[in-house]
């Protein structure tokens, strides 16, 4: 999983940035994307794409990934999604991400990097657009072949799982926490039953 993160490592880059986002799919709440540069490549964890990972692997991951690599995370909430559209509102989550990590890297390590040259973004997908001014390079399947981009997904994860479940606190009448606003019969019997809360997806056409 580390061919990619090495052989750029290889070519000088030195902060090495892996995305990838969760809650494209729902018909409600936010869409979570996690930014992970990693130092230490040593995990206990079996780090995979989150979705073939069980619950209790990803939280374990998750504090793993959390205490040994610098992280970032984005959050664009239903409003935006329903304005500018999902893609648009998955690249700014994205975009988003990694000026957190960024912003929470140590001020010596900051200072010590010329960003621009030397960072690059590995996104999973096929497509990105950013208005960030590092390389970047989209890896289709990235979450099961790029390391980095693996652990993102599982930020991501774990991270949009842990809001829903919240949001199941506040509108139990639709079992958020059990399909995290995705289009499950449940779901749509609840929306059929109660209507939109204030976090449903005006924009998609499920609801």
């Amino acid at each position: 999983m580390l061919n990619y993160e090495q052989q750029l490592r290889g070519q000088g880059y030195r902060l090495i940035i892996g995305i990838d986002e969760a809650g494209r799919g729902p018909l409600a709440g936010p869409v979570v994307a996690a930014a992970v540069s990693l130092q230490d490549y040593s995990f206990q964890s079996k780090i995979t794409d989150s979705k073939k990972m069980t619950l209790l692997q990803r939280e374990r991951a998750f504090e793993e990934i959390t205490q040994k690599a610098q992280v970032g995370i984005g959050i664009i909430n239903e409003t935006v999604i329903d304005r500018v559209n999902i893609l648009q509102a998955t690249f700014l989550a994205m975009s988003r991400a990694v000026e957190h990590l960024i912003y929470r890297l140590p001020k010596a390590q900051r200072d010590a990097l010329d960003l621009t040259p030397t960072t690059y973004m590995l996104v999973d997908g096929n497509r990105f657009k950013t208005y960030l001014p590092f390389r970047c390079e989209t890896v289709v399947k990235g979450d099961a072949s790029v390391l980095s981009i693996a652990c993102a997904s599982v930020v991501a994860k774990v991270t949009r799982d842990r809001i829903l479940s919240i949001y199941d606190q506040i509108y139990p009448q639709y079992g958020f926490k059990k399909h995290k606003g995705y289009p499950t019969a449940q779901h749509k019997e609840a929306i059929q039953k109660h209507g939109l809360s204030f976090i449903h997806r005006r924009s998609f056409s499920c609801v």
